[in-house]
This record gives structure tokens, C-alpha cells and sequence, in this order.
């Protein structure tokens, strides 16, 4: 006989082991549109009528639908006998396409992309090296050539973008006040989701998308999205092109795709186009002191392991990747939700006065030294 602890143990192990499935139960049901119909419906359906709209076998519906109850993101009902399903809260705001909120575009990316890749994280371990060439037979030398592989895969990473932003972008934007940076620029901001929420929370500022040109010309073609006066596009490559005069930048999910060496080169770069008194604003998945927790941004960091060339990192590694770049006055904030956000400040001297510029109720002052 085993331990009187051994079924908590064993029940955890295999809670662990098929986390997988529990993920595929979710992406199956995005991509099959199960929400979608529930949504569409004037009332709760059985299995049949869902397999009928859906052009499902019954069978593999209903075992679909009964797991997604048991997940939560399925109610059910009881009604003439039958079984009848309907969206909870959680899927109505989350999984439903039509929703402002919905996350069905980043399960997708997950599903057809991140997904795959993690097929082969142990040979991701023992090489040091993302999996594009292993999963998808693309060489991986240039990553965004890898990420963007196609048209149609770069269409999908930046709707699932739109949707981490429509949920998380004005969190981590107004983690600090940024009222006093008039020009911001968003560094790999692609379609442009992260740019309206940050226009639309600070009503006095001008914001440039910063991006490849590919990047900008689909944002440009694909997305419900008109360059306002105080929103537009610049087309570049950060690591080789002049960036856009701003008084601030943005870099959201960016480092975390490179190595040390490339944030450095990155973040100097920034630091050279940077007037005195301006910043960078980091916006990453931040992982603890010791680099062991939370479990969130340790599966974010494997994945940039198997997708990228980075890691998550912590405040510290941050703050010591600004400190060599230039940057003084970092600040940190672990905004509620997956994200956290770092803002960085330049000094300078002047009539050899160390200066640092500072934002006060819409303002720049000055602090001499």
C-alpha cells in the first residue's frame, strides 16, 4: 500500500500531465466556433442543434460540450428532457469572437503556433535554440522572418496581440502617469491596439507605431483601425533604422524576444534618440527576485526559450540592462494581471548640472543636482 498521501500526490501529477488536453478542449472549441453559436442563439441549445450548426458529428459535440461545462466556460441546462448549453459570463466576455474583450485570436496563435513548438521543448533544452525549424521547417536566424512566416501567420500573431492589448493595455499604461511624455512612440506596436489605448487614456498625447514595413502595411490593410491626428504609423527596423523623436518609448513584449546583448544594443539606441528627461516604458511578464516564480512568466519564459531568442526576466535584470544603457530614475510597478511595467528616465548635464526632467500635473520640471 502507498503513503496516505499518495492519491493527493498521484491526482496532482496527473492534473499536471494532461494540462495539455484541458488546452486543446479550449482551443478546439475556439476554432470550431462553439462559443460563436451558443452567442448567436436565442436561447440554450442541445448537443444535436450545436453539432448541426457547427457541422459536427453528434457524438464528438456532445463529449466536447460536457467537458466544457466541467470547465466552467459551458453552463448547462436541463429543458424537455434534453441537455441544453450555454455560454457562461466568462466565455461570453473571453471566448465569443464578437466580443471587444475576446481572446479567441491569441488561443488560436497558441493552438497553431506556440503549440507546436512546445511539441519539442526537451530538444529546446538541450540546444539553447527556438523550435521553428524542427516544428515548421523555417530557419530561424532572422526570428521575425521565423515568427512571420507567412502572411497569414503574421495576421494571426497580430490579432493575437489586439487581444492581449484589448484586456491588458490600459492596466499596464496607466501604471505610471505618463501625461507629461507628449510624443510616445511604440516600438514593435504592430497593428496598433496598445497605441489607441494609450491615446485614449491620455488625451494629450501623439503616438507613432513604430514597426516593419510588412508589419505596418497589414496593420494598414487588415485591421478596423484610421490614423487618427494623433495616431500614425513610421516604418523600420529598430536594431538598424533612426527612430522616430519622442519623448518617450514604448517596449511592450519586446525584450523578452531577444538576448541580453540585443536589449543592450536595443535599449542604447533608445537611449541615444532620448532627449534629456526622456524615458522607456517596459511592459513584460516579470518573473520573481529568485527567478522561481510566478508559474506564469516561468511557462512565458520556456516559451520564449522554444519561440525566441529571450526570457522573462526580473526587476533586477532589468534595471541592470537600463543602467548600462544610460537610463536612471527606474521605476517599477507589478500592475495587477499577467503583466508588469518598468519605466526608465533619462539624465543629463547641463552648464555641467546633472538634469533630470520629471512630469508634474501635466508638466516638465527641472531637478538640478
Amino acid at each position: 500500500m502507498g503513503s496516505p498521501g499518495e492519491p493527493a500526490a498521484l491526482s496532482l501529477l496527473d492534473e499536471c500531465a494532461r494540462g495539455f488536453m484541458v488546452s486543446q478542449v479550449l482551443f478546439a472549441a475556439c476554432e470550431l466556433g462553439v462559443f460563436d453559436v451558443l452567442a448567436e442563439a436565442p436561447q440554450a441549445l442541445d448537443a444535436e442543434a450545436v453539432a448541426t450548426r457547427l457541422g459536427t458529428s453528434s457524438r464528438g459535440t456532445e463529449l466536447l460540450l460536457d467537458t466544457c461545462v466541467t470547465l466552467k466556460v459551458l453552463r448547462l441546462e436541463a429543458g424537455g428532457g434534453k441537455a441544453l448549453y450555454g455560454n457562461t459570463e466568462l466565455s461570453s466576455t473571453y471566448l465569443v469572437r464578437s466580443s471587444p474583450r475576446s481572446q479567441c485570436n491569441m488561443l488560436l496563435y497558441l493552438a497553431r503556433t506556440t503549440y507546436l513548438c512546445w511539441a519539442h521543448l526537451a530538444q529546446a533544452v538541450r540546444d539553447g535554440k527556438n523550435q521553428y525549424p524542427a516544428a515548421f521547417g523555417v530557419p530561424s536566424d532572422e526570428l521575425f522572418t521565423a515568427i512571420y512566416r507567412s502572411e497569414g501567420e503574421r495576421l494571426q500573431f497580430m490579432r493575437a496581440l489586439q487581444d492581449v492589448w484589448s484586456v491588458h493595455g490600459r492596466r499596464v499604461l496607466a501604471a505610471f502617469d505618463l501625461s507629461p511624455f507628449r510624443r510616445i512612440c511604440d516600438l514593435g506596436g504592430c497593428s496598433g491596439a496598445l497605441a489607441k489605448e494609450c491615446a485614449s487614456l491620455y488625451a494629450g498625447c501623439q503616438v507613432t507605431i513604430f514597426d516593419l514595413p510588412d508589419v505596418v502595411q497589414a496593420a494598414r490593410k487588415h485591421f478596423l483601425f484610421l490614423e487618427e491626428e494623433r495616431i500614425g504609423f513610421h516604418e523600420g527596423d529598430f536594431f538598424r533604422d533612426p527612430l522616430p523623436d519622442a519623448d518617450l518609448y514604448i517596449l511592450a513584449r519586446v525584450l523578452h524576444d531577444w538576448s541580453d546583448e540585443a536589449c543592450s544594443r536595443l535599449l542604447a539606441r533608445i537611449h541615444q534618440a532620448c532627449g534629456p528627461g526622456g524615458g522607456v516604458l517596459i511592459v513584460e511578464a516579470l518573473l520573481d527576485a529568485d527567478g522561481r516564480g510566478p508559474l506564469t512568466a516561468q511557462l512565458y519564459s520556456l516559451n520564449m526559450l522554444v519561440q525566441t531568442e529571450g526570457r522573462e526576466r526580473t526587476p533586477t535584470q532589468y534595471r541592470t540592462l537600463l543602467a548600462a544603457a544610460g537610463f536612471s530614475d527606474v521605476r517599477c510597478q507589478r500592475a495587477q494581471g499577467l503583466y508588469g511595467a518598468i519605466l526608465a528616465r533619462k539624465s543629463a548635464f547641463n552648464n555641467g548640472e546633472m538634469v533630470t526632467l520629471y512630469g508634474v500635473e501635466g508638466f516638465l520640471g527641472i531637478v538640478r543636482y
